[in-house]
């Protein structure tokens, strides 16, 4: 039984090890393919990017076209033409997810409220104070509003970087 629990010790140990292999190489795993221009060509018309050129300025608007030389952007003077060579990265925004993530973290609070509920509510002849079965019924729905609010309160959307020059 000793020999098993070690193997599986081992065994979970490597599987943690290439997993946080996997998720640092993640970001790096994907880098060769922003460097085509041609991923502006899937961006919707009017969808919001935002445009670093290579002297360093950045600038934002809605995406009106591209070209094999140019990328075009509404700006709020109007219309401006990016030439290809001038541009050094171009990133979409995404879109937010503060409900979703409200909504996870109701439910993973509401878990904890009722696992602490749960735990709140044992009585036996050494506990002080017994609660009955009161303990779920106010800790569920408290820790699930705790959960929402967190989850709210967490970044939403942002920016994904689809083009780099090299």
């Amino acid at each position: 039984m000793r020999h098993l629990l070690a193997w599986a010790g081992r065994r979970s140990l490597s599987l943690a090890v290439l997993l946080l292999l996997l998720l640092a190489a993640g970001p790096s795993l994907g880098a060769a393919e922003k460097s085509d221009w041609g991923n502006l060509k899937q961006v919707a018309p009017g969808q919001t990017i935002k445009v670093i050129a290579t002297d360093g300025k950045s600038s934002q608007g809605d995406f009106q076209s591209v070209s094999d030389d140019a990328l075009v952007v509404r700006l709020a003077g109007g219309d401006r033409s990016f030439p290809r060579e001038t541009v050094q990265r171009v990133s979409i925004k995404r879109d937010g997810h503060r409900g979703k993530h409200a909504l996870i973290g109701a439910v993973i609070g509401a878990g904890g409220g009722l696992g602490a509920g749960i735990a709140v509510d044992q009585c036996t002849p050494t506990v002080i104070v017994c609660t009955g079965n009161k303990g779920k019924a106010i800790l569920t729905p408290g820790f699930a509003l705790l959960g929402a609010g967190i989850g709210a309160l967490l970044p939403a959307g942002g920016w994904r970087e689809i083009y780099r020059s090299r």
